[in-house]
């Protein structure tokens, strides 16, 4: 359903040692998620995002809630709102749309990464490769990430 895309060698270091955090191989489990620094219309995009999340995704109850980040069961689907553009996203990438929302998907040994595509500022999920489907995961997201702005359709 969805495939990897190329990207710069730095930028896929970046992705893996990011993959291996969130699977718990070589962290703690439980442990803190990475917290973004928006601003502008992704700040207030993301605030309004993190007010909608549900208590529940994918069957997995809320764990940990950040400023701008959320977590739910172990090992943990996580939420991260206000992240850079990723490396591999350009404009031919393809966008996989969710109930309305458009996301640039990653898979790595152990999880998928999820990134929006076409809103104003970019929300990223990941969800350990436990967890399958994994984008039950999006479906579940889906009315909470829809508070980010849009400013393109899923081409």
């Amino acid at each position: 359903m969805f495939r990897t895309h190329p990207r710069a060698a730095t930028a896929l270091l970046s992705s893996v040692l990011w993959a291996l955090l969130l699977s718990g191989c070589g962290a703690v489990s439980g442990a803190p998620v990475p917290e973004p620094s928006p601003s502008g219309s992704a700040a207030v995009g993301c605030r309004a995002v993190m007010a909608r999340l549900p208590g529940t995704v994918d069957g997995l109850s809320r764990t940990a809630t950040g400023t701008f980040t959320a977590s739910w069961g172990d090992p943990a689907v996580t939420l991260r709102c206000g992240v850079p553009r990723p490396a591999g996203l350009t404009s031919t990438s393809r966008c996989d749309e969710v109930d309305g929302v458009g996301w640039y998907s990653e898979e790595f040994t152990e999880i998928w990464r999820f990134t929006t595509i076409g809103r104003s500022g970019y929300v990223e999920v990941t969800v350990p490769a436990v967890h399958s489907p994994a984008a039950d995961a999006l479906v579940d997201l889906a009315a909470a990430v829809s508070a980010m702005p849009e400013v393109s359709a899923c081409r």
